[in-house]
């Protein structure tokens, strides 16, 4: 069963759940109180508008996916063995960090330890990480942060909720195949193993932008993840670390953005959202090609233009996006990835102040494209116009009218009815044609 199809089957359960919720949760659900640090940090996370995502682990040695281990049912002894050949020899945080930033991303979130259990960092409370099992050695955690810190990038970290190797975690719906004993699972010892790993990951790394939890729907709806008090750990450890949780639902008290996988807010074409949207900031996860983790044979990245819209979209939907990249097993980004950096890197150099710092806009989405606001700025994103008239349903009233790249005053007539007409000067044939409205 894919990824997909696991997702879709716990999702109901996963709805239950956030109807009903367990006692715990509902009982201490009005005492999370986020710090003004932490509401300063959701503001500075609207306003990034743009991150990438980055799964890297064992399974990109495989070249077949994040989830190839439970896929295909590999024994956690046999699929250990992948460490003592991971060298990713081109690995070089500096480069990666440069190439991320070039694009004009805001943070990077990176994969601390997947469901594989593997741990991409030096880690106290486990041999299977990065440093201990491979010949390799190096901490990556540690020097993509630092080069983070260096370059003025946010580092956010993913950390899976589940486990296909261990013992102590519960059996749940995925790595059933893997080779644990019937039964296992010792929750107090794995929780306290989490715990005890996201300390570290917020005690050794530096300022942590947000821990962007992953696993939930892997359990039973009545199963009690005691997310309250992990949510409290690492609110404690450092008060401006946002929390997010992949679990398809609207957020748990103590979380402090909304996540929407493979869909802005409001759609559900993936199967795996559909939730209601919260009044946190919101984020939603893409992918640039059609993996999460490498997969030698996708090359089916998605052109500058789509990925360009999509940013822009989601912006328009009042949301960040967060776009994936799967590294290779030799420690290099894919070419094709570095090359769609670069280029919607150019594109944001241009248009980038229409989408950092912005809300969405007075006029909702609609075929055409959307709008951002900025004060008294509002950005009309024109993606895909056949006609160089465009009628606006905006209430406020506007003062000036003009094309944001050239300043090219635009015609325009405010209707009776509290509506905008636009006399564009062409028909727009841009990647996104931007017309900036200045409101009273």
């Amino acid at each position: 069963m894919n990824r997909h199809k696991l997702y879709k089957t716990a999702l109901t359960a996963a709805l239950l759940l956030a109807a009903t919720g367990n006692a715990a949760t509902a009982q201490e659900s009005q005492n999370y109180v986020p710090t003004a640090e932490n509401l300063k940090a959701r503001e500075e996370f609207q306003d990034n508008k743009f991150g990438i995502f980055l799964h890297w682990g064992l399974y990109s040695m495989l070249a077949q996916g994040e989830w190839y281990m439970t896929n295909r049912d590999i024994d956690w002894r046999e699929y250990e063995k992948l460490a003592s050949g991971f060298y990713p020899s081109r690995f070089d945080a500096a480069e990666w960090v440069s190439a991320i930033k070039a694009s004009g991303a805001k943070y990077i979130c990176f994969t601390s330890r997947h469901h594989e259990g593997f741990s991409m960092f030096d880690t106290k409370y486990s041999d299977f990480n990065i440093v201990d099992a491979t010949p390799f050695g190096r901490d990556v955690i540690k020097e993509l942060a630092d080069e983070c810190h260096k370059q003025g990038i946010k580092i956010h970290f993913y950390y899976s909720h589940l486990d296909w190797r261990r013992d102590d975690y519960p059996q749940g719906r995925t790595g059933q195949g893997t080779g644990r004993p019937e039964g296992h699972g010792d929750w107090p010892h794995y929780y306290e193993f989490m715990n005890n790993q996201l300390t570290e990951l917020l005690t050794n790394y530096g300022p942590v932008g947000a821990i962007w939890f992953d696993g939930f729907w892997d359990q039973p709806a009545d199963f009690d993840w005691q997310s309250y008090d992990q949510y409290a750990l690492i609110h404690r450890l450092q008060p401006a670390c946002l929390i997010g949780n992949n679990h398809h639902t609207t957020p748990y008290p103590g979380e402090d953005i909304q996540i929407f996988e493979r869909d802005q807010p409001g759609e559900n074409t993936a199967g795996l959202s559909g939730q209601a949207i919260s009044s946190l900031p919101l984020e939603t996860c893409q992918t640039m090609n059609g993996m999460w983790g490498y997969k030698i044979q996708d090359q089916n990245y998605k052109s500058t233009k789509e990925l360009i819209h999509y940013l822009v979209n989601t912006a328009g939907k009042n949301a960040n996006l967060l776009l994936n990249i799967g590294p290779q097993p030799n420690g290099e980004l894919p070419a094709a990835a570095v090359e769609r950096l670069k280029e919607m890197g150019e594109w944001m150099s241009v248009y980038g102040e229409t989408i950092y710092g912005t809300r969405g806009g007075d006029v909702a989405p609609h075929p055409w494209g959307v709008s951002t606001r900025k004060g008294n700025r509002l950005f009309i994103h024109i993606l895909d116009l056949a006609d160089d008239g465009l009628y606006l349903p905006l209430k406020a009233k506007v003062t000036e009218a003009k094309v944001f790249v050239d300043g090219t005053p635009i015609s325009y007539k405010q209707e009776k009815n509290g509506g905008v007409l636009l006399k564009l000067p062409k028909v727009p044939d841009e990647i996104d044609y931007v017309i900036e409205l200045t409101l009273k």
